[in-house]
């Protein structure tokens, strides 16, 4: 099983990372639970070995396995305004002193 340190290791996100996972959340928008799990599919063939890919790559496998989990036993299509994580971060991004 390959470490996923950009999904899972708490860190500040790099740009490619943030733009990463903007992408799928944008095109997660809409899709019920089996179509995000065959967009997570088809993402990670084209991956490969994680354990070589770019930080921005194993973020949106991450992100496509976040959705996927979200959405397993809820019945509504994945809307980035009701994912309580994204308006977490989105509130922290805000909040942030600095």
């Amino acid at each position: 099983m390959t470490q996923d340190t950009a999904g899972n290791e708490p860190h500040e996100p790099t740009p490619e990372e943030r733009a990463a996972r903007d992408r799928v959340r944008r095109r997660a928008t809409g899709m019920t639970h089996h179509q995000t799990a065959d967009a997570l599919e088809a993402a990670e063939e084209a991956a490969g070995d994680l354990d070589t890919a770019d930080t921005g790559t194993r973020a949106e496998i991450a992100e496509w396995r976040r959705i996927t989990d979200v959405l397993f036993d809820h019945g509504c299509p994945y809307a980035p305004e009701t994912d309580a994580y994204v308006q977490g971060q989105l509130t922290a991004r805000k909040n942030r002193c600095g």
